[in-house]
């Protein structure tokens, strides 16, 4: 299922591979299909929870720019190996502290874990497999690598229930120790080719802040790429980690089965996220992330009318298609940078306009949660993501227009300067 042919040179297939476990173990957070349940046993109330989660998104925004300069100033495997090392930290807390003060640091210290990561792994893998020469393999080993990250969730999710009857912290404990392995191939990532990132490092941090902001207004395609993955993110997001317990609750199945619901919905993400080269080929890369998202919204939207099992199905399907559209925009956005120096400030930016969406849309969620309005919130996300990827595919179509229009003088011009 996952197999791949990695590029010849043993240095570009020990870096992927090294990659590959980094992705798998720093990915593997345990806790992910029972905090709300082990949070509310805490006794904490929706409101409480869901103001967590807003105030984890606010952090992550505050913090994702700041951590993307420190990554393009200096060096992304250094950001990767910080990275790790927080969330081993952030694991531990609600181990010894488990109430609201200690949930509130834990999720703060992980907000600050995936910024100093978010940006500078994609960055890292974009910017070796270049430097080696194989740049063509970049959307499958991103794939690739995905895919396997989710294989540990496939196997351990659906028993975190019996960890937890065995011992009630015990996945919050086992993912520091995943969080450490990751950390160990962190340190062993070796150098991008060439010294790149010492040569090329930006001259100081406001004038990485300022050359990144300089790219991004040089590029209205660029900026339209990442608010088109805003939606996309906002709504794997919301699903996979604030709606998944309450959708199932709603449906009325038992806590037992919700690590194997997404245990489930893992084994599909990881099938899409091994093939996501043949839909980019049939409709290309931005058309994809389009119909992709939109997929994804109508699955939210008709989870309201169906049962137990066909939203088990929904949530499948939902996740299928989160898995061959995140290596599908990841490339887009990658290929898109007009200037690799910034390309992890960049990146960055992207995932705090994703993150600004997200604590407003727990904010909102949480709202519509304490008044029993879950359908309708479910409704409301669907619609309002289908009418914002109408108005934004018109906006594309235009930019590209207007690029493809500012080319044709130049070569009519360059056709009568050598005509005799």
């Amino acid at each position: 299922m996952l197999g791949l042919r990695l590029p010849a040179k043993p240095d570009v297939q020990r870096a992927v591979r090294l990659t590959y476990g980094f992705q798998f173990f720093f990915g593997l957070l345990l806790w992910v299909p029972i905090f709300y349940q082990y949070q509310k046993l805490a006794g904490l109330s929706d409101g409480e929870i869901f103001g967590i989660q807003s105030i984890y998104y606010i952090v992550f925004c505050l913090l994702e720019i700041p951590t993307g300069m420190l990554a393009d100033r200096f060096d992304y495997r250094t950001s990767l190996t910080a990275g790790a090392g927080v969330l081993v930290v952030a694991n531990l807390v609600p181990v010894v502290l488990g109430a609201y003060p200690g949930f509130l640091v834990h999720f703060v210290l992980i907000a600050l874990a995936r910024s100093l990561v978010s940006g500078a792994q994609s960055a890292y893998l974009y910017e070796y497999l270049h430097a080696s020469g194989s740049g063509e393999h970049y959307l499958r080993v991103e794939g690739v690598g995905r895919a396997y990250s989710l294989v540990g969730k496939i196997v351990f999710w659906p028993v975190i229930g019996l960890l937890m009857t065995w011992n009630l912290p015990s996945p919050y404990w086992l993912t520091a120790i995943n969080a450490g392995i990751a950390l160990w191939f962190a340190l062993k990532l070796p150098p991008i080719p060439g010294g790149r990132r010492v040569s090329d490092k930006t001259a100081s941090l406001l004038a990485g802040v300022g050359g990144a902001l300089s790219a991004l207004r040089s590029s209205r395609w660029l900026a339209l790429l990442m608010v088109q993955g805003v939606a996309m993110f906002t709504l794997v997001r919301i699903c996979q980690v604030n709606l998944f317990q309450p959708i199932l609750e709603s449906k009325s199945l038992s806590v037992n089965w919700y690590g194997a619901v997404l245990a489930a919905m893992t084994v599909f993400e990881a099938l899409g996220a091994a093939r996501p080269h043949r839909l980019r080929r049939a409709i290309g890369p931005v058309g994809s992330v389009f119909t992709l998202t939109i997929v994804m919204a109508l699955c939210l939207g008709v989870i309201v009318f169906v049962g137990s099992f066909p939203a088990v199905v929904l949530l499948c399907v939902f996740a299928v298609a989160t898995g061959i559209a995140f290596p599908v925009q990841k490339q887009l956005l990658n290929d898109s940078i007009p200037d690799s120096r910034y390309r992890a400030t960049l990146l960055s930016m992207e995932s705090i306009v994703d993150r600004a969406v997200c604590a407003l849309a727990a904010v909102a969620l949480g709202a519509y949660l304490a008044a029993g309005q879950l359908n309708e919130f479910l409704v409301l996300t669907a619609v309002v993501t289908c009418v914002a990827m109408g108005l934004l595919a018109v906006l594309l179509l235009a930019v590209r227009k207007h690029r493809s229009d500012r080319r044709r003088p130049v070569r009519r011009e360059t056709v009568s300067a050598t005509s005799p």
